[in-house]
């Protein structure tokens, strides 16, 4: 009695363990051969153009006080812009330090910002920030400010 209640025991088990580790065709796998089996999508690149449009850049506008004291024009460059007044005055000396004059700004929300220069003239912002992303390629996401008052 005792050796047919083992031999039960024993037959269930395996059957439940081999049952449990069948070899199955994985999800993934359906996927991947479903993705294998469609064409792919080929698309042309576009056409060169004879002539390229300028871009257009506008200008964010936003309330803003020079903290160093300098004056602050209506058109400005902005390079950086930070939380931490340490990190924007180390990005200032960077820029003067390389000959520019840089102006240090905070506007209403308490953002610092780095002007690398100010202007009274729109088209010479535009000039500078073009000059500033060629040069400088850690700038590439230079922008332009206009000054509320």
């Amino acid at each position: 009695m005792k050796s047919t209640v083992y031999l039960v025991g024993l037959m269930c088990t395996l059957a439940i363990t081999f049952s449990a580790c069948k070899p199955k065709q994985s999800a993934y796998q359906k996927v991947y051969e479903a993705a294998q089996s469609r064409p792919t999508v080929y698309q042309a690149p576009p056409a060169p153009a004879t002539q390229t449009a300028p871009a257009v850049a506008t200008f964010q506008t936003e309330k803003v006080t020079a903290v160093d004291g300098r004056g602050i024009k209506r058109y400005s460059v902005v390079i950086g812009s930070f939380l931490s007044k340490t990190n924007a005055e180390s990005l200032k000396n960077r820029m003067q330090n390389q000959g520019y004059i840089p102006v240090l700004a905070q506007n209403e929300k308490g953002m610092y910002r780095v002007l690398v220069a100010t202007f009274d003239d729109k088209s010479e912002a535009y000039t500078l920030r073009d000059d500033i992303k060629e040069r400088y390629p850690e700038f590439n996401d230079a922008w332009l400010l206009e000054r509320i008052y």
